[in-house]
């Protein structure tokens, strides 16, 4: 890793909450759910520019979960939140 590519990883690590991580987590589930569910009943459709629309869906929801991911990887929890020692 050259000193830039640390100098960024440094740049992105963001400290988030417990709460905050387990949120993303279940945002990430559900679109990966959605993903699932909504290519599974492509074969339903006649239309091709409906047919074109839903598999735009389908990869937003993937890529939008992939960057949800890519974010906890770059973060941490924070040791002590301040939300929970009231």
């Amino acid at each position: 890793m050259s000193s830039d590519d640390a100098v960024q990883a440094i740049r992105e690590q963001f400290e988030i909450s417990t709460r905050f991580r387990e949120m993303i987590e279940k945002r990430i589930l559900r679109l990966e759910a959605d993903a699932a569910s909504d290519e599974a009943v492509l074969w339903q459709l006649e239309n091709t520019d409906h047919i074109r629309r839903h598999l735009r869906l389908v990869s937003a929801q993937r890529e939008e979960a992939a960057r949800m991911r890519r974010f906890l990887r770059t973060s941490s929890v924070r040791a002590t939140d301040s939300a929970n020692a009231l």
